[in-house]
């Protein structure tokens, strides 16, 4: 993917805070070495391009920078080098009045905070944002409930937020951001504060959502286990820098640097890897037998693996068509290990 296809194309982006930050960007650049105490790099040098439809999970420590760094997507704050461009757009470059009518257009936003409104109903809150684009009452309403049975809240409109689990104000939250129709939608940690059930049933609401809405997602997570059930890539991100944007696949088999090794190394490779992801080029190889589908992790194909007598399985994409061969005895080395020497 080159920029020209990118929903969203970042590229050498800063964000620094502190006094004068362009002349302290402007002296890292120069190769300055970085004094401590005044000025914080929270994004360093930052370029991603992210495609329609595809789901992009940014991860890592607390400081990391993943944050700032999807504020500095949406503009929520301005950067100090380098530039944002939505749809071909430099989004630094809009004035206040087209910014906002790209958020009010495009954007979605869910954050931490569910910011509902408590004195009004969430039928009301999911409606909200329509109000303020100036829709008719009757159609935002309806668009309102739609959203509402979308997220599973049907039956419930005129509850207010404080009758309402976390979880259920949770999908308030996310029917509020949907109810825009926004081509991109920004999530940073959505579900961080809800107990473990209510967030397993949310992660799974959310699948559901991306298989029916073909939408760009931006979504901030530290729970790397989190991140591998939603992401069709993923950007690891240490002090301001992504240290790798990859598939989950390569990200386990193949790390870029020692700290995405060890951020992964506790991972169950054989639960993150797919058979796409170990598949190689047919090169003349013969083909026998049934192929596996793609998307099956190691460990679902397990049994097989250990039954199967090929040394060599055909492997296909969820169009059916042939996308390569899986070794078989790598697979079951990533699956039971590799045998003692």
């Amino acid at each position: 993917m080159t920029g020209s296809d990118a929903v969203i194309s970042c590229r050498n982006v800063w964000k620094i805070f502190g006094p004068a930050p362009q002349q302290h960007l402007d002296s890292l650049t120069r190769g300055t070495p970085e004094a401590r105490g005044q000025h914080v790099t929270a994004v360093r040098d930052v370029s991603l391009d992210i495609a329609r439809g595809e789901m992009l999970v940014i991860m890592g420590l607390s400081g990391s920078g993943k944050s700032t760094l999807v504020r500095c997507l949406s503009r929520l704050i301005d950067i100090t080098g380098g530039s944002v461009s939505v749809e071909g757009r430099d989004i630094g470059a809009m004035s206040e009045a087209e910014l906002i009518a790209l958020r009010r257009s495009k954007m979605g936003m869910v954050f931490q905070s569910f910011g509902l409104l408590p004195h009004r109903t969430i039928l009301d809150n999911v409606a909200f944002p329509l109000e303020m684009r100036g829709q008719d009452r009757h159609a935002r309403y309806d668009r309102a409930r739609e959203m509402l049975a979308l997220v599973g809240l049907k039956g419930r409109e005129g509850y207010f937020p404080r009758e309402l689990s976390g979880g259920q104000q949770q999908r308030v939250g996310i029917a509020r951001s949907l109810a825009i129709e926004p081509d991109i939608w920004f999530l940073d940690e959505p579900f961080s504060a809800l107990d473990p059930l209510i967030r397993r049933e949310m992660q799974d609401e959310f699948l559901r959502l991306k298989g029916l809405l073909n939408k760009t997602i931006v979504f901030i997570t530290h729970d790397f286990d989190e991140a591998l059930r939603l992401a069709d890539r993923i950007a690891i991100m240490k002090d301001g820098m992504v240290e790798q944007c990859d598939t989950p696949d390569r990200i386990v088999l193949d790390p870029a640097t020692e700290y995405v090794a060890k951020f992964t190394a506790e991972i169950d490779r054989a639960r993150v890897i797919r058979a796409s992801g170990l598949a190689r080029p047919l090169n003349g190889v013969a083909i026998e037998g049934a192929a596996v589908a793609g998307d099956l992790s190691i460990r679902d194909l397990g049994r097989q693996m250990v039954a199967d007598s090929r040394s060599h399985i055909p492997v296909a994409g969820r169009d059916g068509q042939l996308i390569g061969v899986l070794d078989r005895q790598a697979a079951l080395d990533i699956l039971l290990g590799k045998a003692a020497a």
